[in-house]
């Protein structure tokens, strides 16, 4: 029986993207529990193929002018929301068969918080003598909104390393928790004392993270686990749409290169490794730990053995031909790179520094040495333009990269979220604060926003009619590509066509229907336009 469960919720949004829902923290919190000598569990929601329909909620209902039909075609977005893993009651009967008295529920996102809150309110109605803990990023920055539910007794905020072995002492021992780090909880009079967030200074002395309580199948490639690694923390720079910029109370600490090499080995006594995801802000800024991690990997595996990927984006500028190559050697076959913009306003709001430069200068190496990549681009954020964003779409239009359009959304703890307060422009509900809800509309329109987020899908169909040897600029013959009506390559190449004609954006239904999407048309017109002229690669 453990002392503690620690607990990775279910969400709720209109996709999933898997392979970066591993609970990397919890395990790291766990191992430092396991050090004190507690006995851990981890129930992870996510890791489970299950889901199910929802009715998009009653705060989203705008949205249906945008995903309210289902979309065949390439340019299709979201249609329909779900519940991602398992359900509340679930969760709550698992942790009741665990028989741990003390509940640590993760809670990342504050789109999702309410998942983590829901979670909490059942496991407490099953287990009414629980403590529940909740951590992470979105009771770091917002403990007051957290702690209005009755089911929470107490927040950690910042990282739990040192902070949760400490608050279970003082739980299981009967003690005072006054003075744990990062703590948050109810005084007599029901007041609430806040505490700073914690920060693990020295990384080194953490334990390393318990892969062995990860449900590693669920996670796997093929018949290879799939690993995730922190080597870093916080980020050096600024952005002011970022929550772990150097302004916030995250410090940039790095691991040594030979503490996240035995990692590597740790994990690796739970199957073969096929798959190593860096979820660092910035893996590469330090070329010399890079470079010997990189050393490392490509000692440790066999060529082609595994992949490496470094999903949060990489910096163009920390990139040059000695570090690619190392990297391809390594195993990485696709680069992550950040332009963010090429606006130099839009650059100056975001206090980000220019890298278009650099970014040409990686996308040229990348293609040298047979890596993919993608551009990602920020829209959508409180003073930036849509017309800004569609040349940011079109300058990676004749680079060989495809597009990863961001739409913006207020994360809590960034300057940009300030900003937003101050603007009146941040949402009534959490619920809103994620990309898929298009949360703001200001200076870039809410179907502005969309509609570069369709162009940019249809950008990268027309690069992959270019990898299957279409010309770039033989608009006419685009309709002899495919032929197969039921196929959705067809179906885009069709609606590709239609668009090149007049500037509409369509869709089409599982029947067979074609439709307009709502979309900003001159936006449309003037993509149309310039892709006749494009160098497109």
């Amino acid at each position: 029986m453990p002392h503690i469960l620690l607990v990775q919720p279910p969400i709720e949004d209109f996709y999933l993207t898997a392979k970066r829902t591993v609970p990397y923290g919890l395990a790291s919190i766990a191992a430092s529990l396991m050090e004190e000598g507690f006995t851990v569990e981890i129930l992870d929601g996510l890791a489970t193929s299950k889901s199910r329909p929802l009715s998009t909620p009653g705060e989203m209902n705008y949205l249906a002018d945008y995903y309210g039909k289902k979309d065949l075609s390439p340019f299709g977005l979201f249609h329909q929301y779900r519940h991602y893993g398992y359900s509340y009651q679930h969760m709550a009967e698992r942790a009741a068969r665990s028989g741990a008295r003390i509940i640590g529920i993760s809670s990342l996102f504050t789109a999702y918080s309410e998942c983590a809150l829901q979670c909490a309110r059942e496991i407490k109605k099953r287990l009414p003598n629980s403590v529940i803990v909740l951590g992470g990023h979105h009771p770091t920055e917002l403990p007051r909104a957290v702690m209005e539910c009755p089911a929470v007794d107490y927040v950690l905020r910042g990282e739990g390393e040192q902070a949760m072995p400490l608050l279970v002492k003082g739980l299981l021992h009967g003690t005072p928790v006054d003075n744990v780090p990062g703590i948050v909880f109810r005084k007599e009079k029901g007041e609430l004392q806040i505490s700073p967030p914690a920060v693990v200074f020295d990384l080194d002395k953490c334990p390393l993270p318990a892969h062995e309580l990860l449900k590693a199948k669920h996670y796997q490639r093929g018949k290879k686990i799939s690993l995730t690694l922190v080597g870093s923390r916080g980020c050096p720079f600024e952005c002011s749409y970022c929550s772990t910029s150097r302004r916030s109370w995250i410090t940039h600490r790095r691991r040594s290169v030979q503490g996240v090499c035995d990692e590597v080995e740790r994990a690796s006594e739970q199957g073969e490794v096929g798959f190593i995801d860096l979820e660092d802000e910035n893996i590469s800024l330090d070329k010399k730990w890079f470079m010997s991690f990189l050393a490392f990997v490509s000692r440790r595996f066999e060529k082609g053995a595994v992949e490496l990927r470094a999903m949060n984006g990489l910096f163009p500028s920390a990139l040059d031909e000695e570090l690619i190559a190392a990297m391809k050697e390594a195993g990485f076959k696709t680069l992550n790179l950040s332009l963010g913009t090429t606006c130099r306003e839009q650059l100056k709001r975001f206090r980000r520094r220019d890298v278009t430069h650099s970014f040409d200068r990686a996308c040229s190496l990348a293609a040298k040495y047979g890596l993919e990549g993608v551009g990602y681009i920020l829209v959508g954020a409180p003073g930036q333009y849509a017309a800004d964003s569609l040349k940011d779409l079109l300058f990676i239009a004749e680079r060989p990269v495809l597009a990863g359009v961001s739409v913006y959304y207020p994360a809590p703890g960034s300057r940009d979220f300030e900003t937003c307060g101050r603007l009146g422009l941040l949402p009534q509900n959490f619920s809103l604060m994620r990309s898929t809800a298009v949360p703001i509309s200001h200076t870039t329109t809410r179907t502005e926003a969309v509609t570069l987020l369709r162009l940019g899908r249809m950008l990268n169909f027309i690069k992959s009619l270019v990898k299957q040897g279409w010309v770039p600029g033989h608009w006419e013959e685009l309709k002899a590509l495919h032929s197969d009506p039921g196929d959705r390559t067809a179906i885009g190449v069709q609606l590709l066509a239609d668009f090149m004609g007049d500037g509409r954006i369509r869709g089409m239904m599982p029947g067979g229907e074609v439709y307009s999407h709502l979309h900003d048309e001159t936006l449309a017109e003037e993509f149309r336009k310039a892709l006749v002229d494009c160098r497109l690669k």
